[in-house]
């Protein structure tokens, strides 16, 4: 890689490389919305199926190797992002609060906004603790204030005795009078109930650690608009750009590996643009 450029060049690219060099080419301020996704620090090598997608996630250094590894790429990040832009970290328990310490130094800890629970149902369990059943999403914005932000709501209300006004509205009758509900359900909290991706489901790659179709619409949709710019520097099995293609943003995805390069690619392609 040579010198920066003003980035229009890698948008709608799904690019091969180091994710900390590609960074650096790119200009300040770029972004909208940036999620990732990366290692957990599991120590193991990550692999499903077939054995075709896989990653090592393996760190001789142990915590400490890990979050060097992570502190450049979060620094670059953060400069990357717009004023008005958002960073969302997917981690799990083994390293979720390490790298929150980090995210604070580098973004402050006035911009952090939300400690994201997503809790799914898989099987196993155990006999020594409760079952871990969940990740763990940071989100932090540039400038807390001036992000982007959109309440996602949980869908109309089914329950009995709903009545509905000549203009349509939700409401129920109590003895004080009539007790309206927004059309489009409860606003969402910062714990969202996603199924996980079985085994069987049509969303399924193949690739290790994929993430559902589902979690990064409600990302997308709350924290950037129509012809925002998208990125994910650890794209995997592509979910994020697949996402963002349908939902009519723009986006830049990149992975170190070969095959989640190709993988990305097949997936885009069958996604169309809603907008």
């Amino acid at each position: 890689m040579q010198d920066r450029d003003d980035g229009m060049r890698f948008q709608g690219r799904i690019i091969r490389a180091d994710n900390l060099k590609l960074m650096a080419r790119l200009p300040e301020e770029c972004c909208d919305l940036i999620y990732v996704d990366p290692p957990f620090c599991t120590g193991k090598e990550q692999t499903q199926g077939d054995g075709r997608h896989k990653f090592a996630d393996y760190w001789p250094g142990g915590l400490q190797a890990y979050l060097e590894f992570l502190q450049p790429r979060l620094e670059r990040m953060h400069r990357l992002l717009k004023p008005t832009g958002s960073l969302y970290v997917h981690l799990d328990w083994r390293a979720v609060h390490y790298v929150k310490v980090r995210l604070d130094e580098i973004f402050g800890a006035d911009h952090f906004l939300n400690e994201i629970v997503w809790s799914y149902r898989t099987g196993g369990l155990s006999k020594r603790w409760f079952a871990r059943k969940h990740d763990t999403i940071l989100l932090y914005a540039r400038r807390a204030g001036k992000h982007k932000f959109k309440v996602q709501r949980a869908g109309a209300f089914r329950t009995d005795g709903m009545n509905y006004d000549e203009q349509g509205r939700p409401y129920k009758q109590t003895r004080a009078g009539r007790l309206y509900f927004h059309p489009d359900g409860p606003a969402l909290t910062d714990v969202w109930e996603i199924p996980f991706l079985s085994t069987v489901s049509l969303e399924r790659t193949g690739y290790p650690t994929q993430k559902p179709e589902a979690l990064l619409e409600r990302i997308i949709q709350a924290s950037s608009e129509p012809g925002d710019l998208v990125a994910d520097f650890f794209c995997g099995s592509g979910t994020t750009p697949a996402v963002a293609r349908r939902l009519g943003r723009r986006w830049l995805a990149c992975d170190i590996s070969a095959a989640a390069v190709r993988l990305t690619q097949s997936r885009v392609r069958q996604e169309k643009t809603l907008v």
